[in-house]
Protein backbone atom coordinates (compact mmCIF):
# COMPACT_ATOMS: atom_id res chain seq x y z
CA UNK A 1 0.00 0.00 0.00
CA UNK A 2 1.18 3.74 -1.22
CA UNK A 3 -0.83 6.03 0.68
CA UNK A 4 -3.03 6.25 3.81
CA UNK A 5 -6.09 7.94 2.51
CA UNK A 6 -8.95 9.68 4.79
CA UNK A 7 -12.32 8.97 2.68
CA UNK A 8 -15.05 11.88 4.13
CA UNK A 9 -18.20 11.54 2.56
CA UNK A 10 -21.85 12.28 4.11
CA UNK A 11 -23.27 9.68 7.18
CA UNK A 12 -25.49 11.75 9.21
CA UNK A 13 -26.54 14.38 6.26
CA UNK A 14 -27.70 11.87 4.05
CA UNK A 15 -26.83 8.59 2.66
CA UNK A 16 -27.76 9.34 -1.00
CA UNK A 17 -24.25 8.95 -2.23
CA UNK A 18 -23.31 5.72 -0.49
CA UNK A 19 -23.21 3.43 -3.52
CA UNK A 20 -20.41 5.97 -4.65
CA UNK A 21 -18.71 6.62 -2.03
CA UNK A 22 -18.23 2.50 -1.70
CA UNK A 23 -17.08 2.45 -5.97
CA UNK A 24 -14.73 5.20 -4.77
CA UNK A 25 -13.32 4.14 -1.70
CA UNK A 26 -13.03 0.43 -3.71
CA UNK A 27 -11.13 2.00 -6.31
CA UNK A 28 -8.97 3.93 -3.88
CA UNK A 29 -8.10 0.45 -2.15
CA UNK A 30 -6.20 -0.94 -5.30
CA UNK A 31 -2.83 -0.01 -4.46
CA UNK A 32 -3.64 2.29 -1.31
CA UNK A 33 -5.52 2.26 2.56
CA UNK A 34 -8.44 4.05 2.90
CA UNK A 35 -8.25 4.65 6.71
CA UNK A 36 -12.32 5.44 6.65
CA UNK A 37 -13.70 2.52 4.47
CA UNK A 38 -16.63 2.11 6.69
CA UNK A 39 -17.89 5.40 5.17
CA UNK A 40 -18.79 3.30 1.91
CA UNK A 41 -21.34 0.92 4.36
CA UNK A 42 -24.91 1.32 3.68
CA UNK A 43 -24.88 1.32 7.22
CA UNK A 44 -21.58 2.71 8.51
CA UNK A 45 -20.59 2.23 11.98
CA UNK A 46 -17.28 4.03 13.08
CA UNK A 47 -14.33 3.17 14.75
CA UNK A 48 -15.88 -0.71 14.07
CA UNK A 49 -17.97 -0.78 17.36
CA UNK A 50 -21.58 -1.04 17.03
CA UNK A 51 -22.72 2.25 19.51
CA UNK A 52 -20.07 4.41 19.59
CA UNK A 53 -20.40 8.06 21.79
CA UNK A 54 -19.84 11.40 19.77
CA UNK A 55 -16.71 11.77 21.88
CA UNK A 56 -15.14 8.37 20.79
CA UNK A 57 -15.90 9.12 16.55
CA UNK A 58 -13.89 12.45 17.13
CA UNK A 59 -11.20 11.28 18.52
CA UNK A 60 -10.83 8.31 15.59
CA UNK A 61 -11.97 10.37 13.07
CA UNK A 62 -8.86 13.28 13.94
CA UNK A 63 -6.99 10.59 14.66
CA UNK A 64 -7.38 8.94 11.27
CA UNK A 65 -7.06 12.48 9.72
CA UNK A 66 -3.73 12.81 11.49
CA UNK A 67 -2.61 9.72 10.41
CA UNK A 68 -3.44 10.05 6.63
CA UNK A 69 -1.16 11.52 3.89
CA UNK A 70 -4.15 12.65 1.97
CA UNK A 71 -8.36 13.31 2.22
CA UNK A 72 -10.63 12.88 -0.96
CA UNK A 73 -13.83 13.79 -0.31
CA UNK A 74 -17.17 13.75 -2.43
CA UNK A 75 -19.38 16.74 -1.11
CA UNK A 76 -22.38 16.32 -3.08
CA UNK A 77 -24.49 15.95 -0.06
CA UNK A 78 -23.98 18.79 2.50
CA UNK A 79 -22.57 17.42 5.74
CA UNK A 80 -21.37 19.14 8.83
CA UNK A 81 -19.15 16.54 9.63
CA UNK A 82 -17.32 16.85 5.52
CA UNK A 83 -17.04 20.56 6.34
CA UNK A 84 -15.27 20.11 9.86
CA UNK A 85 -12.85 17.26 8.22
CA UNK A 86 -11.58 19.34 5.40
CA UNK A 87 -11.01 22.11 7.64
CA UNK A 88 -9.06 20.02 10.46
CA UNK A 89 -6.99 18.41 7.10
CA UNK A 90 -5.87 22.14 6.41
CA UNK A 91 -4.90 22.89 9.36
CA UNK A 92 -2.82 20.12 9.51
CA UNK A 93 -1.23 20.61 5.90
CA UNK A 94 -2.85 17.22 4.28
CA UNK A 95 -3.72 17.60 0.62
CA UNK A 96 -7.30 17.74 0.10
CA UNK A 97 -9.31 17.12 -3.06
CA UNK A 98 -12.98 17.41 -3.08
CA UNK A 99 -15.55 16.33 -5.59
CA UNK A 100 -18.72 16.74 -6.18
CA UNK A 101 -21.38 16.78 -8.71
CA UNK A 102 -22.91 20.60 -9.74
CA UNK A 103 -25.53 19.13 -11.29
CA UNK A 104 -27.10 17.77 -7.94
CA UNK A 105 -25.77 20.60 -5.48
CA UNK A 106 -24.27 24.27 -5.19
CA UNK A 107 -20.71 23.40 -3.65
CA UNK A 108 -20.43 25.47 -0.42
CA UNK A 109 -18.41 29.15 -0.68
CA UNK A 110 -15.95 28.06 2.12
CA UNK A 111 -14.62 24.91 0.64
CA UNK A 112 -15.02 26.27 -3.49
CA UNK A 113 -13.43 29.76 -2.33
CA UNK A 114 -10.22 28.17 -0.42
CA UNK A 115 -7.43 28.24 -2.41
CA UNK A 116 -6.10 25.46 -0.22
CA UNK A 117 -8.79 22.74 -1.15
CA UNK A 118 -8.31 20.91 -4.87
CA UNK A 119 -12.05 21.30 -6.30
CA UNK A 120 -13.22 19.01 -9.05
CA UNK A 121 -16.68 19.19 -10.39
CA UNK A 122 -17.96 16.31 -12.00
CA UNK A 123 -20.95 15.51 -14.47
CA UNK A 124 -19.99 11.22 -14.28
CA UNK A 125 -18.60 8.68 -13.21
CA UNK A 126 -16.39 8.06 -15.79
CA UNK A 127 -14.92 11.75 -15.38
CA UNK A 128 -14.72 11.53 -11.41
CA UNK A 129 -12.37 8.59 -11.51
CA UNK A 130 -10.61 9.88 -14.24
CA UNK A 131 -9.43 12.78 -12.12
CA UNK A 132 -9.22 10.01 -9.42
CA UNK A 133 -7.02 7.88 -11.29
CA UNK A 134 -4.96 11.31 -11.62
CA UNK A 135 -4.86 12.34 -8.29
CA UNK A 136 -3.44 9.08 -7.26
CA UNK A 137 -0.99 8.65 -10.00
CA UNK A 138 -2.54 5.86 -11.84
CA UNK A 139 -2.71 4.92 -15.22
CA UNK A 140 -6.00 4.32 -16.42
Amino acid sequence: MNMKIYFAGSIRGGRVDAGLYRRMIDFIQREDRVLTEHVGAQQPTAVGAEACDDAEIYRQDTSWLRESDMLIGEATCPSLGVGYELAYAERMGIPCHVFYNPERCRLSAMIGGDDYFNVYPYHSEEELFEQLSRILGRQK
